[in-house]
């Protein structure tokens, strides 16, 4: 069988897109998986990485990076990285027929073990842009993020990226990705009953350059009978506890409770009506995103509510399973809620049901496995 490693710098065992590409070809090569975390299921063999350093060392790379960015001298960044150095020496040694490297840290590591022409890289955002709405990091990191694409990615035997969007931004670096967005797995569920009142949710990260805010405010302000429920991942402990803190003012219409484990969440969103996710355009990849969530939503047969960021909001138009907010305020929002009926988040969740094999990751991992096939070649 042809050996494939599978190459991340995260937790592959938590990492939704890295277990669907896991399991892709599990039956078909053996799979090696090189990341942190335990060993997830399908590897035949998991090496553990190196952690990024913590505390004063991390601190000091911090100077020392920030220093040769304003150089440019970004071989050298790459060259003198603790990260990366230290990943080769874990790796030294490892054999592979074609490596998978997940996003663009990863790419480098790839070149050490197998030709060009043997490797799959898969870029997860669009990185030159990925907090571009921050002007320092637009100034110093953003260069250099174009700079590891052109150098890393383009020279790969194939590459792929999360939204159709995405991969025409890449164009311009000398890329010409195929698509696998970050579809769930189908799932046979039933199209349950509207509640009343209708039960809204969302998951995801707690960061506070997504304004979650924005949607438990809307709540407050809508005059519709809904409840809003949100399962965050504790990123920023402080902002979960401003958002509580907003939320027991409003009383019982707003929840926030801890996260779900991956395999439970479309199980938990099915006991809901409408999944909503307001995601403000300040950065080039919020522009551009098409998450996993979005997808969730999908499997879970649920409305959905989305603010006209263009992958989603053009999805949502397509198959017709909700409704796209005129802009990211909180009363472009308020005026979507206000607008509820129980017959209408029926239908939505009826074409959700209609659209979910479509936009499961059944039909989507071919865009892997056909790439990988071709790498074989």
């Amino acid at each position: 069988m042809t050996r494939l490693l599978i190459l991340s710098f995260s937790n592959l065992s938590t990492d939704a897109r890295l277990l669907r590409q896991i399991d892709a070809f599990a039956a078909t090569h053996e799979v090696i998986t090189a990341g942190w975390g335990p060993a997830p299921a399908g590897s035949s063999r998991h090496i553990v990485l190196p952690q990024p350093p913590t505390g004063t060392t991390r601190r000091a790379r911090m100077l020392v990076e920030s220093a040769l960015l304003r150089l440019r001298a970004y071989r050298l960044i790459h060259e003198t990285s603790p990260l990366h150095r230290a990943a080769r020496r874990t790796l030294r040694g490892v054999h592979a027929d074609i490596v998978l490297a997940n996003d663009i840290d990863a790419a480098p590591l790839a070149y050490d073990l197998v030709p060009a022409r043997r490797v799959h890289v898969d870029l997860h955002e669009y990185f030159p842009g990925l907090h571009d709405d921050n002007p320092a990091w637009a100034r110093l990191r953003g260069p250099y993020n174009a700079w590891l694409v052109r150098r890393y990615a383009a020279p790969a035997g194939s590459t792929t990226t999360v939204a159709p969007e995405i991969a025409e931004r890449y164009s311009s670096l000398g890329l010409s990705p195929g698509v696998v967005t970050n579809a769930s797995r189908h799932r046979d569920l039933p199209v349950r009953a509207v509640s009343r009142p209708i039960r809204l949710v969302h998951s995801g990260v707690a960061l506070q350059g997504r304004h979650l805010e924005t949607m438990i405010d809307a709540v407050a302000m809508s005059s519709a009978d809904i409840v809003l429920t949100l399962h965050l991942m504790p990123n920023d402990a402080a902002y979960i506890d401003r958002l509580r803190a907003r939320a027991s003012e409003i009383g019982p219409r707003v929840r926030i409770l801890p996260p779900v484990p991956q395999v439970e969440l479309v199980d938990t969103l099915a006991g809901h009506d409408v999944g909503i996710h307001i995601l403000p355009a300040t950065s080039t990849n919020h522009r551009l995103a098409l998450p996993n969530k979005f997808f969730d939503f999908i499997q879970a047969r649920l409305g959905v509510i989305v603010g006209p960021t263009a992958a989603m909001a053009g999805a949502t138009e397509r198959y017709g399973f909700g409704a796209v907010a005129d802009g990211f305020s909180v009363e472009d929002v308020v005026k979507v809620l206000d607008a509820l009926t129980a017959a209408e988040v029926a239908e939505w969740k009826v074409n959700a049901d209609r659209a979910s094999l479509d936009l499961s990751s059944e039909r989507q991992i071919e865009g892997w496995t056909a790439a990988i096939e071709r790498l074989q070649a």
